[in-house]
């Protein structure tokens, strides 16, 4: 796994060992930034699940001016902060060992333009984190909410319920990306 474009482009990322995790691909990755390329620079981006923090950090590559990468696992923390002096990111980086939920509604204290929501695939922990995400005052009115999953069907069957649009789908093998934003209706 390694950083796919700029200001770190080809820097190799360490990975967690074992099977709790799974990796986006660089091939996915590398098209899923191709899309928000231009939402990217000066944004506040979350990596929620983080992981490696290989998603957030190509966002710093690529201009985000802040990145908060949140994730529960000690194992996953540590990688992340490896990952995160590795790349020289240690300026734009913020890193939260946390639940999720407590990271949504009490330790974001700025407006968020892009939300990477990469949950354990059986879990409901992305629909859960849409909806604080949408009774939050920190997230931008045409902030970029995005869904790894490889559950499409139930995962869009709980959105229809949301004030939310649907602005984007594609499939990558198992993996399903979809692009959300708040609904009209929604401040």
């Amino acid at each position: 796994m390694r950083i796919i474009s700029g200001k770190a482009r080809g820097t190799k990322l360490y990975t967690l060992e074992g099977i709790t995790t799974r990796p986006t691909l660089d091939r996915v990755k590398e098209s899923l930034f191709n899309i928000i390329q231009n939402k990217i620079p000066e944004s506040v981006f979350v990596d929620l699940f983080a992981g490696s923090g290989a998603i957030g950090l190509e966002a710093a590559s690529r201009g985000a001016k802040e990145v908060i990468l949140c994730d529960n696992n000690k194992e996953a923390i540590n990688i992340i902060q490896k990952n995160i002096q590795k790349t020289h990111f240690e300026k734009e980086a913020k890193v939260y060992q946390m639940d999720y939920e407590k990271l949504l509604e009490t330790k974001l204290d700025k407006k968020i333009d892009i939300i990477y929501i990469d949950p354990p695939y059986k879990s409901n922990y992305a629909i859960r984190a849409i909806k604080i995400l949408l009774e939050s005052k920190n997230f931008t009115k045409d902030g970029l909410i995005i869904i790894e999953t490889d559950r499409k069907e139930e995962i869009e069957k709980s959105l229809e319920k949301l004030p939310i649009k649907i602005i984007d789908q594609r499939k990558y093998g198992r993996a399903e990306i979809i692009f959300i934003q708040k609904g009209e209706n929604q401040e």
